[in-house]
């Protein structure tokens, strides 16, 4: 409820068109089909705080994220059905660690070639499946969190056009063991407070976050990544030196400030943020607060 709640009592933000669609996917079957989404407002572009003591962050609300805003990259070239065509917007980029949006419209193909990066994804729109080399199938759609590890080999079906916030690890070898690579899903259900812990003395972005109460669920951890979910009460700590991370937001308020300068964002649900490795200063947590994140080490 308090998501729900985050998105429509948001003062002086517009909730983006693209959170409404997923407020009504949870109400109702997947569509047959669905429009582009075609917002009016230009997004603003994301803001950085750089210096030579801090490599500082990269803050981009959901605007920027919007259609409109998206490069169109053309059809795919092979597919074996339907006509999809991709749009995309890069957010930052350190070399390693990179982030940015992609939408899809409908259509399948083969992907027998190895991924060259680990890919982790947030779902703002739309449903798709994953194949893995076995034909085992992975379902996901609004609020699920996707994880596609280096070397995964399979497919691609677009069932309804997806919109997707993602972050990439290019990490140097494939880390997962057996002979076949998997992709994981994990719903929206798994980022409730039953499946959480306490992990305020030892907090997997922050390190510890002292008398300020947080909770969190690693739910994949393999060789340099990790994803999960993270939340917060209210309250204030200090960052001495914090994991180069990416989180997308899903409820509440916090503000983050680089002690280099001072510079102050304000998060709110459907802001992404990237954060490089090392990086010093405070986190404000307004209200409570839940986002997934992604560590790349």
């Amino acid at each position: 409820a308090s998501y729900l709640e985050s998105l429509s009592e948001t003062p002086g933000n517009v909730v983006p068109t693209q959170y409404k669609n997923y407020l009504d996917s949870l109400a109702s079957e997947p569509a047959a089909a669905a429009a582009v989404a075609t917002p009016a407002a230009a997004a603003p572009a994301p803001t950085e705080s750089t210096s030579s003591e801090s490599t500082g962050f990269c803050h981009a609300p959901f605007e920027y994220f919007h259609f409109d805003n998206l490069a169109s990259k053309g059809p795919r070239p092979v597919v074996d059905w339907g006509t999809p065509q991709d749009w995309s917007r890069k957010l930052a980029d350190d070399g390693v660690f990179r982030a940015g949006t992609w939408y899809c419209s409908e259509g399948g193909w083969e992907s027998p070639n190895g991924k060259a990066v680990t890919e982790v994804f947030y779902m703002v729109e739309g449903h798709g499946m994953l194949g893995d080399s076995d034909g085992t199938k992975h379902y996901f759609g609004p609020g699920d969190m996707v994880i596609i590890p280096k070397g995964h080999t399979g497919r691609w079906d677009v069932n309804t056009p997806i919109h997707k916030v993602w972050a990439v690890n290019a990490h140097p070898n494939v880390e997962e063991g057996g002979p076949i690579i998997r992709v994981q899903v994990d719903h929206y259900k798994d980022f409730s407070p039953e499946c959480l812990s306490d992990t305020s003395a030892n907090d997997p972005l922050y390190g510890n976050t002292g008398e300020v109460a947080s909770a969190s669920n690693t739910f994949y951890d393999v060789g340099p990544t990790k994803v999960g979910v993270w939340t917060c009460e209210p309250g204030s700590f200090e960052v001495a030196s914090g994991v180069r991370q990416w989180f997308h937001m899903l409820e509440g308020t916090i503000f983050i400030t680089d002690s280099s300068d001072g510079t102050s964002k304000r998060c709110v649900a459907g802001d992404t943020v990237m954060l490089p490795a090392g990086w010093s200063g405070y986190v404000d947590v307004v209200e409570p607060t839940k986002k997934v994140f992604t560590v790349a080490l």
